[in-house]
């Protein structure tokens, strides 16, 4: 067993896991935050994605001790208490999820994408969520939700 002390969603937390416990099933079954979903556990859907330091990571590719000493940040972690964050409003407001099993993913991946890319073209959008899977929406209303988010996320400013 061993000691993992790190930051999830700004609060300091600690357990002892085994050394091969996954970074997702830490986070759902050890911590209780079941918004990371485990699709695939290859790496290939992207439901697992979280944010690693502010960067997208496959949690259910990464050792939970790996992570010890880092911020990680999940779906649950994206709102401000109860104001939903830009990304979230917009696949809200744009249709961008349906069954909703890939949208955590889709959400801390686009978070991430237009903090580095503010105003994509639809290419750049298009190509920044190519690494998940979904099913269900055709992908289109999708790639209208990154573009909504980043007009959110230019309105509220810094």
């Amino acid at each position: 067993m061993h000691d993992v002390t790190l930051i999830v969603n700004g609060v300091p937390r600690h357990a002892r896991v085994p050394a091969r416990r996954l970074l997702s099933d830490f986070l759902r079954h050890d911590l209780g935050l079941t918004g990371t979903h485990v699709g695939c556990e290859h790496g290939v859907c992207g439901a697992c994605t979280v944010l690693l330091d502010g960067r997208p990571v496959r949690a259910c590719l990464t050792f939970a001790v790996s992570v010890a000493g880092h911020e990680v940040t999940t779906v649950e972690g994206l709102a401000d208490g109860d104001r939903l964050s830009p990304v979230q409003r917009a696949f809200a407001e744009c249709h961008g999820l349906q069954c909703g099993f890939c949208t955590p993913g889709f959400l801390t991946t686009v978070t991430a994408f237009l903090r580095e890319n503010p105003a994509p073209a639809d290419d750049e959008a298009i190509e920044a969520v190519a690494g998940n899977l979904c099913r269900c929406t055709g992908y289109q209303n999708i790639v209208k939700s990154v573009h909504r988010a980043a007009e959110l996320m230019a309105e509220e400013g810094p």
